[in-house]
């Protein structure tokens, strides 16, 4: 009763359904006309283009495994793929052009202008393998497989960290990319393995 006799109190602004379904409609137009895009966008990034070179990673605590895969013959000399594991450079061991919690002893050598797949997978516990400066990042989860692709627009040498908090010394798990020439990719693969 005293809501109906109240003067101070406008009834129709009580129950205003007019303008509650604009502010309802209109945001959900606008996430629409947003997520369109958005999903052709996502679409169109997912390339299924054929990879060059194919390196297969793997996470441990705390150091990373790499393996080239895909050199089973180059040209008529046969090479066995090329693995090895890249461990943190002790602080004591580090010399005057090595960066400190961020050098490893065996850097991934990579050439640019080259399509490039990375799967990656861990043997323990969750890892992310991650190169900022590439824009590069995938969750290393055991008994998965992920990929990623890209191109290196230039030579250089690119440092990352695994960015997921895989245990107390998680920070300790540096990736260093050495992107090369071409030629000078292929030189060191065949003489990697002599």
């Amino acid at each position: 009763m005293r809501i109906i006799f109240n003067t101070f109190i406008n009834k129709n602004l009580l129950e205003r359904q007019i303008i509650e379904c604009i502010w309802t409609i209109v945001p959900a137009v606008i996430l629409i006309q947003i997520a369109i895009p958005s999903l052709l966008l996502l679409y169109i990034l997912d390339e299924s283009i054929d990879s060059s070179l194919t390196i297969k990673v793997l996470g441990h605590q705390w150091y990373w495994s790499y393996e080239y895969s895909d050199f089973w013959s180059l040209g008529s000399i046969n090479i066995p793929q090329i693995e090895f594991n890249a461990y943190i450079v002790p602080t004591n061991e580090l010399s005057n052009n090595m960066f400190r919690l961020l050098d490893v002893d065996n850097r991934t050598i990579l050439p640019y202008k080259i399509h490039i797949r990375v799967l990656i997978s861990s043997t323990d516990v969750l890892h992310a393998w991650t190169v900022p400066s590439l824009g590069v990042k995938a969750d290393a989860v055991p008994g998965r497989l992920n990929q990623v692709k890209f191109i290196a627009q230039r030579a250089g040498i690119f440092f990352g960290q695994c960015s997921e908090i895989c245990g107390a010394n998680h920070s300790f798990i540096p990736i260093v990319l050495e992107i090369v020439r071409p030629t000078t990719f292929y030189n060191w693969a065949l003489i990697s393995q002599d």
